[in-house]
């Protein structure tokens, strides 16, 4: 008759305990590094009177004009009907009949023209949103914006935006 092999717990569990404060040793020894912003857009102020034509490049860049208000251009895309109801960032329920939209650095309230490149076409939305969580997009705006610029059945488009103070 063979004996049976009884597990022993002391050898296991101190293997265990020597393991584990191996890995909080070697975990202390590292050091935290700061966690910094993602990079924000360059912004560049121009005078009033200035010739330069800020809505002429398609690099998303923003850019100041007066004190008056800012231009960008890039892609627009616009929320799904599925977002009805929902919260939005500022805390208000998402309506897709009402005109409003969501950027990403620009104040909740603020008054933003939308004009699609495409065909020329334009309405003023509110911002009450952040967004849009697309990579290289620029601004999200509700279904009823979209059909009003001829977005609606392309899903995006290139715009030029205007942030009025």
């Amino acid at each position: 008759m063979t004996k049976k092999k009884r597990f022993k717990p002391v050898p296991f569990f101190s293997a265990l305990l020597t393991i584990t404060f191996y890995f909080i040793l070697n975990i202390g020894g590292l050091q935290a590094t700061e966690i910094t912003e993602p990079a924000k857009p360059s912004i560049q102020w121009l005078p009033e009177n200035s010739t330069v034509n800020p809505a002429s490049s398609t690099s998303g860049r923003i850019t100041i004009s007066g004190e008056s208000y800012v231009v960008a251009e890039g892609k627009a895309s616009y929320y799904s009907n599925h977002f009805h109801g929902k919260k939005t960032a500022n805390g208000e329920s998402f309506n897709l009949s009402h005109f409003t939209a969501a950027h990403r650095s620009l104040p909740f309230g603020t008054s933003v023209r939308v004009i699609n490149l495409e065909n020329g076409k334009n309405v003023v939305v509110r911002i009450n949103d952040r967004g849009p969580h697309s990579r290289g997009r620029i601004i999200d705006v509700s279904p009823a914006a979209a059909k009003e610029i001829g977005l609606f059945g392309n899903g995006t488009a290139n715009v030029r935006i205007e942030a009025f103070d």
